[in-house]
């Protein structure tokens, strides 16, 4: 498969791979399903009782930075390294990531981002998910085998990271574009945050692209030329810089997979979103058609 194109997978591609016996040290399959505590699914769970056959669980907040006050923020090099390494992941393994969301697709952008930014770029998206899986009749396991240990070395491209003093800088210097992925009313700050503590709205400059709108009705990723044209219609020039932002660096990653569908890899996240801005910026820097921050 060409660069390009692997980055999404079809359900039948894997289907012919797995019925083909393929899974093992070259091809590793990862449910990585995660969900807000509100939605009260239990992802793990949901992975014991149902899979594709021959898939690990990937824990978004297992392989995270613990010591960190926000919510699964990037883990260390060798803390990937040793996660992945477990999962019976090398650097020659193929991944194929994706979740069991409604939406077809919703972490398993995330994963795949974190694999390219240790350093890993055979990682691939299954195209609309378990939802489509299901649909399309494909099988489903409750059995689990652990895979034999892979040996994963991990380097990270930091650039591909910004924090929340390079978004406060932005904001005077205007220097790049910064696409936010949270749903229209949560940016405009008409609609509820999922966590309690976080009201909802978006900081200057910040340009809206729900993440749900990188994907048709079925969940599947849109074609290039509908994907070339949210960008634009969005005002969103894709020759430039840009950074991509939702509400705690998961759906944000949406962003990225659909600019290097487009050609354009390399997009980085605001790894602390949406969830850490609202809680350090100061109130005029919250913009909401709600109440705000108070100051």
């Amino acid at each position: 498969m060409a660069a390009l194109t692997r980055s999404v997978v079809s359900g039948k591609w894997l289907a012919d791979a797995i019925r083909s016996n393929l899974v093992g040290p070259q091809l590793r399959v990862l449910d990585t399903s995660w969900y807000l505590p509100k939605l009260k699914r239990d992802a793990k769970a949901e992975f014991v009782q149902k899979h594709i056959p021959g898939t690990s669980f990937f824990d978004i907040d297992e392989c995270s930075d613990k010591s960190s006050a926000f919510d699964h923020m990037l883990p260390s090099a060798s803390h990937f390294a040793q996660y992945v390494g477990d999962l019976g992941i090398g650097n020659d393994t193929h991944v194929v990531v994706y979740d069991t969301s409604d939406f077809g697709a919703y972490s398993a952008p995330r994963v795949w981002w974190m694999f390219r930014l240790f350093g890993h770029d055979s990682v691939s998206v299954l195209d609309g998910g378990m939802k489509n899986w299901l649909a399309d009749g494909h099988p489903v396991s409750a059995e689990y085998s652990e895979p034999e240990r892979g040996e994963f070395k991990a380097s990270i491209n930091r650039s591909w990271v910004k924090t929340y003093e390079d978004v406060l800088e932005n904001i005077t210097t205007k220097q790049v574009q910064v696409v936010d992925a949270r749903s229209a009313g949560r940016f405009r700050g008409t609609e509820p945050e999922p966590r309690d503590d976080t009201l909802p709205g978006h900081f200057p400059g910040a340009i809206s692209m729900p993440f749900t709108t990188f994907m048709d009705a079925s969940g599947k990723e849109l074609g290039l030329e509908e994907l070339s044209r949210l960008f634009r219609e969005a005002g969103v020039d894709l020759e430039r810089p840009f950074w991509a932002t939702c509400g705690s660096g998961v759906t944000a990653c949406h962003v990225v997979l659909a600019a290097h569908l487009l050609g354009h890899p390399g997009v980085c996240v605001y790894d602390g979103s949406w969830s850490e801005w609202f809680k350090r910026a100061s109130p005029e820097l919250v913009v909401s058609e709600g109440k705000g921050k108070q100051g």
